[in-house]
């Protein structure tokens, strides 16, 4: 009796054990941890079904042709990461360089895998430009491209790659050149960003210049100097992109397919209208800095004015009034009836005359 008791108490233990998606006979499906944002494997440029682990869809695009698996990361942990890098041939220096953000724009080499780092940028609406304000926001993508794979380490709030997925896949002639199409999208998307978030700021410099140059000076040169900052970060973000973006172009070796080369032209034109607009706007803050300077500068001048001839009207009360207070015993009018009022009326004039001489020459 308890011979036969413990198979069978056995099989029912692994029944309960088994979740209900499980076939017995195969080992049970692996779910992707959470920095997961998504996977997929691309077959001639369309997505097949579900959503897989990337370990499975790797080797499903090892077995098949013209496949590939795209992976894709949001702040993922070192222990995320060091078993990504186990799965798709990562060294240790790519490893290391996915896991840290605020790297420089860049295109490297590691062996058979290309790392291409690009800087994300976000515009920050605020409902009032303040000394403080935080326009804009910027982080780093990450793009590690294989023969076989793409995977997109995102670093940050913005720049989310979930669109970029949605519209490249509604493109499968374009996906179908494989990873260096989602290279890419990311990286069209990126400079659509700077554009957008360059448009942005141009309102922001339109509403600082107006207020630089209104009447009654009401721009603060805290809140210019904080836009200024905002820019060269943002300067930060773009201008580096230039040189890899050039070198994958114009670059025999980059292993940019020549069915994406024009793509990446058009991406390469962008950018430079994003770069021109960048170096414009900088430009256009460090002259409404100086005018602001300049116009402080001038203030300052017009309030030690005023003070002076202020200064000037009341020494000639102070003089009069100091002769008269020296007490000596032979003093014009000292004996005289109206000395006193003499003396008053003298004062006033003497303040008058000098007011309407200041006011002419725009002391006061």
């Amino acid at each position: 009796m308890t011979t036969l008791l413990g198979p069978r108490l056995g099989t029912l233990v692994g029944r309960l054990r088994r979740r209900p998606g499980d076939t017995p006979g195969r080992p049970a499906r692996r779910s992707n941890p959470d920095a997961v944002v998504d996977c997929a494997v691309y077959v001639n440029g369309r997505r097949e079904a579900g959503r897989p682990h990337y370990a499975d869809a790797y080797a499903r695009t090892r077995r098949g042709r013209n496949a590939f698996v795209w992976l894709g990361l949001h702040d993922p942990g070192a222990a995320v990461l060091a078993a990504v890098g186990q799965v798709f041939g990562l060294d240790e220096l790519t490893v290391a360089q996915a896991l840290a953000d605020g790297h420089r724009p860049t295109v490297q080499r590691h062996g058979p895998v290309t790392l291409l780092v690009l800087r994300t940028a976000a515009y920050v609406a605020q409902g009032e430009l303040t000394a403080t304000s935080d326009v804009v926001d910027t982080g780093d993508v990450m793009v590690l491209l294989g023969d076989r794979f793409v995977v997109t380490v995102r670093h940050g709030a913005s720049g989310a790659l979930a669109p970029v997925r949605r519209a490249i896949e509604g493109r499968p002639s374009l996906l179908a050149e494989g990873p260096w199409a989602v290279a890419y999208a990311v990286t069209a998307r990126m400079v659509d960003l700077y554009l957008e978030v360059a448009a942005h700021l141009e309102r922001d410099l339109e509403r600082v210049e107006e207020t630089v140059f209104a009447p009654d000076h009401a721009a603060d040169i805290q809140q210019i100097y904080q836009l200024k900052r905002e820019l060269v970060e943002f300067k930060r973000a773009v201008l580096p992109l230039q040189e890899p973006l050039r070198a994958l172009v114009t670059g025999p070796d980059g292993g940019l397919p020549a069915g994406l080369r024009r793509w990446y032209v058009d991406v390469e034109g962008r950018l430079t209208r994003a770069v021109d607009r960048i170096t414009t706007y900088d430009e256009l803050l460090n002259s409404l800095l100086q005018s602001r300077l300049a116009q402080l500068a001038v203030d300052q001048n017009n309030d030690m004015r005023k003070i002076a001839a202020w200064a000037a009207i009341a020494a000639t009360q102070t003089a009069v009034a100091g002769v008269y207070g020296m007490n000596f015993a032979r003093m014009p009018e000292l004996s005289w009836r109206y000395g006193y009022p003499a003396a008053l009326a003298l004062m006033a004039t003497a303040a008058f005359t000098l007011h309407r001489l200041f006011r002419r020459s725009g002391w006061l």
